[in-house]
C-alpha cells in the first residue's frame, strides 16, 4: 500500500494514483466516519461540525480563500453561546485555573501509585511534596476568597502546577513561547466551560507579539519567579 507510511496534515488524506504515486487530496466532509454527540467541535465559523474530520476537510476544500483562512476548531462541543467575559471575572479566572492545574497534577500522581507513565520520575518528586502537603485544599467547587486565601498561604504549591502546563503545551517547536496553535488544545477543551479562557490568553501576551513567553504566562497567573 503506497499510503501506508505517507502522512498527510489534518483534512487531508492520502490518494494513490494509477501509478501507485501516492498523494495528498481534501478529505470529503461527507465521507467521515460517523461520530457520537459529544464528538462534535464547533467552528470559528459558529457551525457545529460532526468531529474534526468534518472540520479539517471543510477548512480543506475552502483552502485559497477568506472563508478558508479564517476557518479554524474553536472549541469542542456543539456550539452554543458563550458569554462575554466581564473584567471581574477575568480577574478570578487565575484562582481557579491555578486550583484546576495543581489538582490535574494531583490525580497524574494517583493514577501513578498504581501505574506508572503519567508523570516522569523528575515531575512524580515535585509532585509528591504537593501532595504530602497537609495543608492542600482539595478538588472542589472553592468560593474565590478560600481560593485566594490559599493561594497567599500556600503559594509554593501553586508554582510548579503553572509550570509543568506551559512546558505540557510548549512542543512545537520548545521555544519557551507559546503560540495560538500551542494553546489551541487547551483552550478548545475549556471554552465552554470556562468562558474567559480566551480573553485571559489573549491579555497574557502583554507586548501583543502574538507569543506567550514563560515570564508573561507566570506574570498571569501572579506566580513571581
Amino acid at each position: 500500500d503506497p499510503c501506508r507510511n505517507f502522512h498527510c496534515k489534518r483534512g487531508k488524506v492520502c490518494h494513490a494514483d494509477k501509478q501507485g504515486k501516492p498523494s495528498c487530496i481534501c478529505q470529503d466532509p461527507a465521507a467521515c466516519p460517523s461520530t457520537k454527540d459529544y464528538e462534535h467541535v464547533c467552528g470559528t465559523d459558529n457551525k457545529t461540525y460532526d468531529g474534526t474530520c468534518q472540520l479539517f476537510g471543510t477548512k480543506c476544500q475552502l483552502e485559497g480563500t477568506k472563508m478558508g483562512r479564517q476557518l479554524h476548531l474553536d472549541y469542542m462541543g456543539s456550539c452554543k453561546y458563550i458569554p462575554h467575559c466581564t473584567d471581574y471575572e477575568v480577574d478570578q479566572f487565575p484562582l481557579r485555573m491555578r486550583d484546576w492545574l495543581k489538582n490535574i497534577l494531583m490525580q497524574y500522581y494517583e493514577r501513578d501509585l498504581e501505574t506508572s507513565g503519567f508523570l516522569t520520575e523528575k515531575q512524580r518528586s515535585k509532585v509528591k511534596k504537593i501532595y504530602q502537603n497537609d495543608r492542600r485544599l482539595v478538588a472542589g467547587d472553592h468560593a474565590v476568597d478560600l481560593l485566594l486565601h490559599d493561594f497567599e498561604k500556600n503559594y509554593h504549591m501553586y508554582v510548579y502546577p503553572v509550570h509543568w502546563q506551559f512546558h505540557q503545551l510548549d512542543q512545537h517547536p520548545v521555544d519557551r513561547l507559546l503560540t495560538h496553535s500551542e494553546l489551541a488544545p487547551l483552550r478548545a477543551s475549556l471554552v465552554p466551560m470556562e468562558h474567559c479562557i480566551t480573553r485571559f490568553f489573549h491579555e497574557c501576551d502583554g507586548d501583543q507579539d502574538k507569543f506567550i513567553a514563560l515570564k508573561e504566562w507566570c506574570h498571569c497567573f501572579g506566580i513571581k519567579e
